[in-house]
């Protein structure tokens, strides 16, 4: 696979170029595979319905087959070649949050192969709000399968430059639309059982669907340190987000957090090593350390969504051998934001509001 030449087109948020998306609609169709950018996250695209093309993405990841896949569409009426059964509750999430940052899991139809359904009997779809990714996925012919365009473990990319810099030479074409709006993946909700259950959560958040179906539970897995449950979703199993140095979130009262963490900083550099944090917007000054990520104030939370991965990246980029960041609030698209820190963090977190010495909450 190290023999591509990646195509990278720029700007395209700005400058739409109708040939490059004709383009990468045509590598779809021979078998190939394009990046290209949706609201959420960038997706790494190949022919949903080509067993081939889910080996490939697979491959160019580096992920685990069993792993599922998300069938992105740009029209609803494609939606039955997909799904083979399309339950109340599902057209009533459609028709209120598609086009949209939201996932559905549907029984399959035999159209769609169990290469891109990590072997489920079920699928999952989405139906992108994102100029780029509709245009791309018509050319393409309709059914796209798309993880996040990053190594398997490493965090999503939010701009076009972490996704060259994870899949260079190993795909054909970046659609580049400049920074993502959303910056954490869609929620997804599974309506293939009795009443519909979210397994991840995402801007779509469980409140907003609750007005519709009063009936939604969550998945208990979502927030579990056990990684023993079975997948029934993309990304539920495996370590995620993770920048190469080690993540600590610290939690509890804003006073006791910030002097917490300020001493775990000291304690690291003490040490020799490279230390970043990510503060609120409130705390900015409040932290000495080598690299300070500021993001939104607390109660910006679609703000700190759109920052988080791209800080990740960042302290990748500079080197930073252990970072802590506070904790949030995980009401709304919270919930998503501290989905993803746990899991990047691989559920390291450090109650503030404990004593120094109580250690027993560091496994």
């Amino acid at each position: 696979m190290s023999h591509l030449e990646t195509k990278w087109i720029k700007d395209l948020e700005h400058t739409w170029n109708e040939e490059a998306i004709r383009q990468a609609g045509q590598i779809i169709r021979d078998g190939g595979l394009v990046a290209f950018p949706t609201e959420t996250v960038y997706g790494l695209g190949g022919d949903a319905l080509n067993p081939d093309s889910s080996r490939k993405i697979y491959a160019a990841k580096g992920r685990p087959s069993d792993n599922p896949l998300i069938v992105h569409i740009c029209r609803l009426e494609d939606l039955p070649k997909v799904a083979a059964e399309i339950p109340e509750n599902a057209r009533k999430l459609a028709e209120k949050f598609w086009p949209g940052p939201l996932t559905m899991i549907f029984k399959k139809t035999d159209l769609v192969p169990k290469e891109t359904t990590g072997g489920l009997d079920t699928v999952a779809v989405r139906f992108p709000d994102h100029k780029v990714a509709l245009a791309f996925i018509d050319a393409a012919g309709g059914f796209v399968a798309a993880p996040s365009a990053n190594t398997s473990g490493r965090p999503s990319p939010t701009l076009g430059k972490y996704v060259y810099e994870d899949m260079n030479g190993k795909i054909e074409m970046l659609l580049d639309g400049g920074q993502v709006g959303i910056g954490v993946e869609s929620t997804i909700v599974d309506v293939t059982g009795e009443k519909p259950m979210i397994l991840r959560p995402g801007y779509v958040t469980y409140e907003m669907m609750q007005e519709i179906l009063p009936e939604l539970l969550q998945d208990p897995t979502m927030f579990s340190v056990s990684g023993n449950a079975k997948p029934k979703a993309p990304g539920m199993k495996y370590k995620h987000y993770a920048p190469k140095g080690e993540l600590t979130i610290i939690s509890g009262q804003a006073d006791h957090v910030r002097k917490r963490l300020q001493q775990e900083v000291d304690k690291k550099r003490a040490q020799g090593y490279k230390v970043g944090v990510i503060a609120a917007g409130e705390d900015g000054s409040a932290y000495q350390a080598d690299s300070v990520k500021v993001t939104g104030n607390r109660d910006d939370l679609a703000q700190i969504a759109k920052d988080l991965f791209r800080m990740l990246r960042e302290f990748d980029d500079e080197g930073m051998d252990f970072m802590y960041t506070e904790s949030f609030s995980d009401k709304g698209i919270g919930q998503a934001v501290m989905n993803r820190l746990l899991k990047a963090a691989g559920h390291k977190i450090i109650d503030a509001d404990q004593e120094e010495t109580d250690d027993s909450n560091r496994q």
